[in-house]
């Protein structure tokens, strides 16, 4: 009897010690898992200028400080400023996947990189902003912001008074190709008899190149300015010079309270909320988005009183006609600056088409950069 007692004991004692094993198990599973669930997403975005000064890479910044508003501690974020473009960009995108789960990177010029750097860290996402390339783990993302450039160049061509309108644009890529020949259709709808004087600064953040092309051109008769360019030089030069000026990356009227006309701007943070959510919830896929003024990613904001009531309307009906989609920027007839037809009568460029124009619309004069 003793002897069996014994024995019931020994197996009391082994049931309680695996009880007890299996329960510390779980609680030690249970707070792993609670650490991994805990542990932020990490984002990091890269820019080819300042975030903090108003353009395009600060129009990224605050689609990421949109981020960090929205997800609060479950998402961290983090941004680095003048990284240079094309092959030496490579060692930061590196650095950023060692550290990053998903990464920004918001320039053309990085987009060969970003592909490159994708396929050596497929566990890590990439998106990069106005590029065509694509793959498993490497998405593409832009705005029609050709759309609003329309409506600006058609406010530009209604307000000049000497058919001299400037522009200093950056680099001769097809998105600011794309930019200067929207806008000079609607300078060239509403004033036939106006053309766009252009000018390069060869770099998208150049405030000092900017202002002093600028001055040339407001020297040369120009009486309304816009700019494809990093910073609001420009507008500052317009204030100063009395001259009207048209913004673009960020709404910029604060740099030319007297004299600024209106804004084109992208708003990029429902794409960047869109997609660390979809990261969160392990659906992200890659993919190509290119949304305009419909969704209202890029628009035309602060427009002056002194643009005329007539003016407004005629802007307010394209606007509304463009995002019915009764109305397409690049519908022909069209030519291009020497006078041929480049788009017929009746038929439209494709998006295939837009990715990569290099050629100029009829009305565009001055220092032409071409591929």
């Amino acid at each position: 009897m003793a002897s069996r007692l014994t024995y019931l004991k020994r197996i009391l004692l082994i049931i309680t010690t695996t009880i007890t094993s299996i329960l510390t198990l779980t609680t030690a599973l249970a707070t792993l898992s609670g650490i991994a669930h805990a542990a932020p997403l990490k984002a990091a975005f890269v820019y080819v200028g300042p975030a903090n000064h108003v353009g395009w890479s600060y129009a990224h910044d605050q689609g990421r400080q949109a981020i960090d508003e929205h997800f609060g501690g479950k998402v961290e974020t983090s941004y680095v400023e003048f990284v240079p473009e094309g092959r030496s960009s490579r060692e930061t995108l590196q650095k950023l996947a060692d550290e990053n789960d998903i990464i920004f990177t918001t320039s053309m010029g990085y987009m060969v990189s970003s592909a490159h750097i994708a396929r050596q860290n497929p566990d890590v996402k990439f998106e990069h902003a106005t590029g065509d390339r694509s793959s498993v783990n490497l998405a593409n993302y832009a705005t029609r912001a050709y759309e609003p450039r329309y409506l600006a160049g058609y406010i530009a061509g209604k307000m000049s008074r000497s058919n001299k309108i400037g522009y200093v644009a950056a680099h001769a890529i097809p998105e600011v190709i794309r930019g200067i020949n929207a806008f000079t259709l609607g300078v060239k709808a509403a004033n036939p008899n106006a053309e766009v004087l252009l000018e390069w600064t060869k770099s998208w953040y150049a405030p000092e190149k900017a202002a002093s092309l600028a001055n040339k051109l407001i020297d040369q008769g120009a009486d309304v300015m816009t700019h494809h360019t990093d910073s609001p030089a420009v507008a500052e030069v317009a204030e100063k010079r009395q001259t009207y000026v048209i913004s673009y990356h960020a709404d910029m009227s604060s740099f030319a309270p007297e004299y600024h006309l209106a804004s084109v701007i992208h708003d990029w943070a429902p794409y960047y909320v869109k997609r660390i959510e979809a990261l969160l919830n392990n659906n992200w896929q890659s993919g190509s988005e290119w949304t305009g003024m419909k969704e209202s990613t890029s628009r035309l904001v602060h427009l002056s009183r002194k643009i005329p009531a007539d003016v407004l309307q005629d802007v307010e009906q394209l606007q509304r006609q463009i995002t019915e989609g009764k109305k397409q920027v690049f519908a022909g007839p069209i030519t291009n600056h020497r006078g041929r037809t480049r788009v017929r009568q009746g038929q439209a460029l494709d998006d295939e088409a837009l990715h990569r124009m290099n050629w100029y619309v009829q009305g565009v004069k001055g220092s032409l950069l071409f591929f």
